[in-house]
């Protein structure tokens, strides 16, 4: 019981400082999302006067939500922060990054699958020669060779995304124990993404789950300091704040999905 909570510690709460919430399941997903390949925010800035002004957030558990972002608060400022910062202490930056291509590699499948799910036949062509080359060539995938070498940037796709592709609406907004923020679609999401993952196919034991799992999501937010501080810092309502940031990100995701032509 003890490897079970310590588990959905490290992997759950790291969504809640990302904001960008990935993924319960310890992939790169663009549901996770993995801040590593957040190319999704170069357009951020065009988009989210949008979204302030059109589409407005279904929060009726609001109360509820509050006690529990104050819960995972503390559990950030407690416990991962912390660890995040003896485990940058200990690593070097080169290393992380290295660590995190391998991750991003493993998690290659998701992101086919829901590119094929959205017609976009070319991206999921890319995306799988990123996995091949950086499989083999990349070391297993410790290095990005693919884009390094070969200019084959990555092609996020998740199935949050999906399920936004196809006009399924977001439902109300939900913050989850360790989990942080998400919304029906996005949980519904992590749930697809994970069933889809190939690290849940590992004959794993309890005590390697924890730690790829941990090590994972540590590694991701050593690489990404700093982000959910700024937002207590600089907001008068941090609960508001974090909503907003989970909602334009997560929105912008949808809409370029949709904006993208597709192969069909």
């Amino acid at each position: 019981m003890k490897r079970i909570i310590l588990l959905f510690m490290l992997v759950g709460l790291a969504a809640t400082p990302a904001i960008a919430v990935d993924d319960a399941g310890g992939e790169v997903q663009a549901d996770t999302p993995n801040l590593l390949e957040n190319s999704y925010l170069d357009d951020y800035e065009d988009t989210r006067e949008e979204f302030y002004t059109i589409e407005e957030i279904n929060d009726p558990l609001e109360p509820v939500n509050r006690v529990l972002f104050q819960f995972n608060d503390r559990l950030y400022f407690w416990v991962l922060k912390p660890v995040k910062t003896g485990y940058s202490y200990v690593l070097p930056a080169e290393l992380r990054e290295s660590l995190g291509n391998f991750f991003n590699n493993l998690s290659a499948p998701i992101r086919l699958i829901n590119n094929l799910l959205q017609g976009r036949f070319r991206d999921a062509g890319v995306v799988l020669s990123r996995f091949v080359i950086n499989s083999t060539a990349g070391v297993y995938g410790l290095a990005d060779v693919a884009l390094q070498e070969y200019n084959l940037e990555p092609r996020l796709a998740d199935f949050g995304q999906t399920l936004g592709f196809y006009g399924i609406g977001e439902g109300l907004y939900i913050v989850w124990p360790l989990l942080g923020p998400s919304n029906i679609r996005h949980s519904v999401g992590l749930v697809g993404d994970r069933l889809v993952s190939p690290v849940s196919y590992m004959d794993m034991t309890s005590d390697q789950s924890v730690l790829y799992y941990g090590v994972n999501r540590i590694n991701n937010l050593s690489l990404n300091p700093g982000v959910y501080e700024e937002i207590k810092k600089f907001s008068l309502d941090p609960y508001v704040a974090a909503r907003q940031s989970f909602f334009d990100f997560r929105r912008n995701v949808v809409k370029r999905a949709g904006n993208q032509e597709t192969d069909f």
